[in-house]
């Protein structure tokens, strides 16, 4: 995202949305209520009322708002192509409260949603919105769908979401809102996410609105914003996360943030406070001197990052604010077998790169010795000691002998 603040402009963007989020048409009739399975051609808009299938391989076009409502799931099986039409509408996939998405793609026949306008921003993404936290207080709603999220139940299931290709999302309305590939907004860590990528996207690749869902095996590929971005107190764990950027002169556009890290824009010690785990992580960017941050740590986030890898940018690590810098140098943050390309870079002067480059495993000459853009590792490293991460003690996240990106992704 490209400020903290969206929250404040949250009137305008409900506003921009009720021609999308009304129960009624542009011509008086009554929006669609999809259920059953949903033949290969037919084109998705309106509501998923009951349980509804889209068949194996098939091909849909997706033209308006597809709302998944409560008590419903929507199930995409692999090889299915979702096209957003090019039309005058914003085109876009929400599960709301209480809904699920089951959408399982293979590595050999993934899931693929993509528009007919073969470029960044021409559709709006998927919106998760779940019962997990948010420290966003109560009342919040997406900023597509107009939809309510957050709650108590950091476990709550919003469904599935394996071996999936969103291409070309990013739906502009203003400068500052802009979908992003999906959109979590208070989603619990019973949801199931991995093998995603997010392709040439406007705004965000991946953003996480609060929430405690866990994530692995994610690739963002050239968003023109940040490519991983947290904010409202995300907590979740994730490990083998990609995020590379092409140079502008290739795109025709920057690219901001790797990752761009806050707990709350408006008071950076809401709770519960922002603290993700993350390991194995590869981050590329493409060595503009306009934006200059990679993992840019602020707001009062906290965060615990090991096994990584990150280049291509004048700042790889940047903390920001009394409160993050705090909790690194009180160790309740922690950046450990990190191999980068730059000096850390400090704000407040709290955390500095020598209390960095006393950590365990880290380095600032990382000279990049990757193929395939984002393909190898670097000796050295250890997983936090929790079930959820796998075994893998070294920095990044694609070993040579071991690209689970290849095949399903571009």
């Amino acid at each position: 995202m490209k400020t903290n603040w969206k929250m404040l402009n949250a009137a305008l963007v409900v506003a921009m949305f009720l021609a999308t989020s009304c129960s009624e048409s542009d011509n008086g009739s009554t929006t669609p209520s999809l259920s059953g399975e949903i033949a290969s051609g037919t084109t998705l808009v309106g509501n998923v009322t009951a349980d509804a299938s889209l068949v194996k391989d098939g091909t849909y076009k997706l033209s308006g708002g597809l709302h998944v409502k409560a008590g419903a799931t929507l199930r995409i099986p692999e090889g299915v192509t979702i096209e957003a039409v090019d039309d005058a509408v914003v085109d876009y996939i929400l599960v709301e409260q209480g809904a699920k998405i089951d959408a399982q793609g293979t590595a050999s026949n993934p899931i693929v949603m993509t528009s007919e306008l073969k470029k960044a921003g021409a559709w709006g993404g998927i919106h998760i919105c779940g019962r997990a936290h948010t420290n966003a207080g109560a009342g919040v709603l997406s900023e597509i769908g107009n939809s309510p999220y957050g709650g108590q139940d950091d476990a709550d299931n919003s469904g599935t979401l394996r071996y999936i290709r969103l291409e070309y999302t990013g739906f502009a309305f203003d400068e500052e809102h802009e979908a992003n590939g999906i959109s979590f907004y208070g989603v619990g860590n019973g949801t199931t996410v991995e093998y995603l990528q997010a392709y040439k996207g406007s705004d965000d690749g991946f953003e996480f609105f609060g929430g405690s869902v866990d994530v692995k095996h994610m690739v963002v590929t050239s968003c023109s914003d940040d490519s991983f971005d947290w904010t409202e107190g995300w907590n979740g764990r994730g490990q083998f996360l990609v995020a590379y950027q092409e140079g502008a002169s290739t795109l025709g556009y920057e690219c901001d943030c790797l990752m761009e890290c806050d707990n709350n824009g408006s008071n950076f010690s809401a709770a519960p406070v922002a603290h993700p785990v993350l390991a194995n992580v590869t981050l590329v960017g493409n060595g503009s001197t306009e934006s200059t941050h990679g993992v840019r740590l602020r707001a009062g986030t906290q965060v615990e990052l090991c096994n990584a890898l990150i280049t291509g940018k004048p700042g790889c690590i940047t903390v920001e604010t009394p409160e993050t810098e705090n909790a690194l140098k009180q160790g309740t943050s922690k950046l450990t077998y990190i191999a980068m390309s730059s000096e850390l870079v400090s704000d407040e002067g709290t955390y500095t790169n020598s209390d960095f480059e006393a950590a365990t495993g880290n380095s600032t000459d990382y000279v990049p010795a990757l193929t395939g853009r984002y393909v190898g590792t670097v000796a050295g490293g250890e997983v936090p000691s929790d079930s959820f991460f796998e075994t893998a003690n070294y920095k990044g996240a694609v070993p040579s002998d071991n690209d689970w990106t290849a095949g399903w992704t571009l």
